[in-house]
């Protein structure tokens, strides 16, 4: 199967990136984190559609839409990682390939950030890295599709 789109999708709070928590977070906006992706995706002739909500229904409905637009999903859920069963089910509901992805390592930081109830439902989880996880992220798609 090859890979033409990658809907990348970014929850809530991650549209201040760049000004919030920089010392967790990094100075890179959500711009940047974005233009990663898109760079990243057209080393290998793949579409990029993004969306960044601070709603979880719209999250919700993104990922529904996605099945029949998009390939493989990189989603970074914000704090809905944290409690969105509504997300997971989504999630676990889409066909394609997904990868998790967190700038921060979310396991060396506070205890309610430990647990993520997206992991169960994603083919893989890249965190810790700042913004190189959204390169790895394309490359992982990739080669899930390839295999």
């Amino acid at each position: 199967m090859s890979l033409s789109s990658i809907l990348l999708l970014h929850g809530p709070n991650l549209n201040l990136l760049g000004t919030r928590e920089p010392e967790v977070y990094g100075h890179a906006t959500l711009a940047d984190h974005v233009a990663t992706v898109v760079a990243a995706a057209a080393t290998h002739g793949i579409a990029v559609e993004h969306i960044q909500t601070n709603t979880e229904g719209e999250m919700v409905n993104a990922i529904h839409a996605a099945k029949a637009k998009a390939d493989g999903i990189i989603v970074n859920a914000g704090a809905f990682t944290h409690y969105s069963w509504a997300v997971h089910d989504a999630l676990k509901s889409y066909p394609g390939n997904v990868i998790e992805v967190h700038l921060s390592n979310p396991g060396a930081r506070e205890q309610f950030r430990h647990v993520s109830v997206l992991s169960p439902v994603v083919n893989g989880t890249i965190s810790g890295f700042g913004g190189l996880g959204y390169a790895l992220a394309v490359e992982a798609l990739v080669e899930l599709a390839a295999q």
